[in-house]
């Protein structure tokens, strides 16, 4: 474990804290996509299945524990507790189209043929396009209001310190994921994307 992952995971943390508390605030989850977060609930879910058979560190199993829990309060708050306010109307990113593609991929494309490892790949591919439906959902209503520069920030740093664990882990240990490092690239490009819709719409 090296800072840079450990940074990349507080950020990643901290955008989520920061999008509940902005949700909590304001009463209202208008602008955020209820598709992304159910993904990015998925996205957690598939991949920390490993919590019931393989204990690598308590920081490791704190921190899964935390990000399933934070993933599942975000995803009520948007369909329960603020329901009136969610925007199902331009929320309308039909998410088969990604839902199947990296089903597909996680079967052909993984490390080894055993389910703990395709879910595992099935995460990686679909955390790379889980922010599309927010993506879309901005482009569609031309507004960003309610995804705070802050949010956007400590999204961008996750993204930009996993980049340097790579570096740092190829370097140090001589590891390369290819799938990890491939995914977490595409996933940068939309997140470009979105920074970009942010900053103009």
């Amino acid at each position: 474990m090296n800072i840079f992952r450990i940074l990349g995971d507080v950020s990643h943390l901290l955008a989520i804290i920061i999008l509940l508390l902005k949700m909590v605030k304001s009463k209202s989850c208008a602008g955020i996509s209820g598709k992304s977060q159910i993904l990015f609930a998925l996205v957690f879910t598939t991949r920390y299945l490993d919590l019931f058979t393989n204990f690598i560190s308590v920081y490791n199993t704190v921190m899964k524990v935390i990000f399933l829990i934070c993933a599942y309060v975000t995803v009520y708050m948007i369909y329960v507790k603020f329901r009136k306010t969610f925007d199902s109307e331009n929320d309308s990113f039909r998410l088969e189209f990604l839902l199947v593609p990296v089903t597909g991929l996680s079967f052909l494309e993984n490390h080894s043929f055993t389910p703990l490892e395709i879910l595992w790949t099935f995460s990686i591919y679909l955390e790379s396009v889980a922010i599309l439906p927010q993506l879309f959902m901005i482009s569609k209503t031309g507004e960003a209001e309610t995804i705070t520069t802050h949010y956007l920030f400590f999204l961008g740093l996750y993204r930009a310190l996993y980049i340097a664990n790579w570096v740092w882990r190829y370097h140090t240990e001589n590891f390369y994921d290819q799938i990890a490092v491939v995914s977490g690239v595409v996933q940068t490009i939309f997140y470009c994307d979105f920074f970009y819709l942010y900053v103009t719409k």
